[in-house]
């Protein structure tokens, strides 16, 4: 059976949670329904034109994006310009758009991570954390013989999950009371006296986002018809996540040498080059599109060379200065790479239902070379 676009929408950001994203950001569904079924999606880094005559022709009623579809406020939407156009045509089409992008920058298996590992680096982590999970722990009372129902369920929604472990919890056997009063019809017990109850308080962790589906798992299984919970905030913190990655290079090679590996990798037209060339690298930071702003922290963290895009020129300037190496492959190019490996996860998420994931084939670098 084919999926929901707010079932896709939720593939989507199980890799790139909407809370990762920067405050000035726009991302999620931008255009179309929720509830609407999808049998085609088109990932693209762009919607452009071009890349809504694609979905179009095949097929496809869902771009998924990085770059936002509406990014800044529109005052007007107006058909006899190119973006009132553009929007027009997706809706005549009944074409839907989500975007995922600094969601998307800073995931763990987002840009820059896909950037690094196309490059060939190892030992890969984040440059620039920007974001810690926040943990709740859980408490509930469960009977004995509702103990491992109870327990299944609140892993399957995702609690009790720490590192490479699921289902994690501690549980301890004591005795419950209570007294049902008039109107209630309780699982155990009779109205009107006082009942004790051998129960497991049962106690687990999850993250603060799964907080609403872990709750619900939790009433859903439970056999009580008025269930006892306790959450409490934890000073724990989970995995970071960031901008930027940091990673070797299996042996040291000249800047010049790396750069023409670099260009010929990410099929860049051009790419333009800040150091000495003869210089030997082998520690690289890369920042899929616009990355000056990691500059300082990949010196600090002992990088030679930084892989971005869009360098301007005093911020070559102040490379220089940090005795820090730069490659501008340009926005696109450091960028694209994540729209294959979006493909990939999305196929290997829906191969089960009757959804096609397409990979955009006409969007192009926006630059020409002369």
């Amino acid at each position: 059976m084919p999926a929901t676009c707010r079932e896709i929408i939720a593939i989507m950001e199980a890799l790139a949670p909407p809370e990762l994203a920067a405050e000035w950001d726009n991302v999620g569904l931008l255009l179309g329904d929720p509830q609407k079924e999808v049998r085609r999606v088109l990932v693209a880094l762009d919607v452009t034109h071009e890349v809504a005559e694609e979905a179009a022709a095949r097929g496809a009623n869902l771009i998924i994006s990085h770059h936002p579809l509406f990014f800044r406020p529109w005052k007007h939407l107006r058909f006899d310009r190119s973006s009132g156009d553009l929007v027009r045509r997706l809706v005549q089409g009944d074409i839907m758009v989500y975007s995922a992008h600094t969601n998307l920058d800073a995931a763990n298996l987002g840009v820059s991570y896909h950037l690094a590992v196309r490059l060939g680096l190892e030992n890969i982590e984040i440059l620039v954390p920007t974001y810690r999970e926040k943990y709740y722990k859980l408490v509930t009372f469960v009977p004995e013989e509702a103990e491992g129902r109870v327990r299944d369920a609140l892993g399957a929604a995702g609690a009790g999950w720490i590192g490479n472990y699921s289902h994690c919890t501690f549980r301890t056997l004591g005795t419950g009371t209570f007294l049902p009063l008039a109107g209630t019809s309780p699982y155990i017990g009779q109205e009107g006296k006082l009942e004790e109850v051998k129960e497991y308080r049962l106690e687990t962790i999850l993250p603060r986002e799964r907080l609403p589906e872990v709750l619900q798992a939790l009433i859903n299984a439970h056999p009580y018809e008025e269930v006892a919970y306790d959450v409490y905030p934890l000073a724990n913190e989970g995995p970071a996540q960031g901008i930027g990655r940091l990673g070797r290079l299996p042996q040291a090679v000249s800047l010049h040498e790396w750069a023409l590996a670099v260009k010929k990798e990410l099929g860049c037209e051009r790419i333009t080059v800040v150091g000495d060339p003869d210089r030997k690298i082998r520690q690289v930071a890369v920042c899929g599109g616009a990355g000056s702003e990691v500059m300082e922290k990949a010196v600090a963290k002992g990088a030679d060379v930084l892989v971005t895009g869009d360098l301007k020129y005093h911020e070559a300037r102040r490379a220089l200065d940090l005795g820090l190496a730069v490659i501008d492959g340009g926005h696109f190019a450091t960028e694209r790479v994540i729209v294959p490996a979006l493909v990939a996860y999305l196929q290997e998420e829906l191969q089960e239902r009757e959804v096609m994931v397409l990979e955009a084939q006409k969007e192009r670098e926006p630059w020409r070379v002369l």
